[in-house]
């Protein structure tokens, strides 16, 4: 199994989680702040008096854990709703997963052998 991170603008969260709720059984979506390659948003200052350059833009991480399988869809269909080609469209992380347990059943969903 893999754990998909896609950093993304936060006004894309909405068109993602549209894009693959039909294909992942569920996701994480974390807002904060980021400072990547994309262009930092001009922000008025004080009454009006001047504008000031944000130090950071909002960003989101929505995460997920995928089958092997289904890692190019996903991929894809997360990609295909950000894709501007402007820098700051975002990343996508991909890395393997060793264990999942599950609290409430405190049973291990996946375990993988070495």
């Amino acid at each position: 199994m893999k754990r998909i991170e896609a950093t993304i603008q936060s006004n894309k969260v909405n068109v993602v989680t549209d894009a693959i709720k039909e294909i992942v059984g569920g996701f994480t979506i974390l807002e904060g702040n980021g400072r990547g390659s994309g262009k930092r948003q001009n922000i008025g200052s004080e009454r009006g008096t001047g504008i000031v350059t944000a130090e950071y833009n909002k960003v989101a991480i929505i995460s997920t854990i995928v089958k092997d399988s289904e890692v190019e869809k996903v991929s894809k269909a997360i990609n295909d709703a950000v894709f501007t080609g402007e820098e700051g469209d975002g990343i996508i992380a991909i890395s393997n997963i060793e264990n999942v347990l599950n609290i409430a059943s405190k049973k291990i969903i996946l375990k993988l052998c070495k």
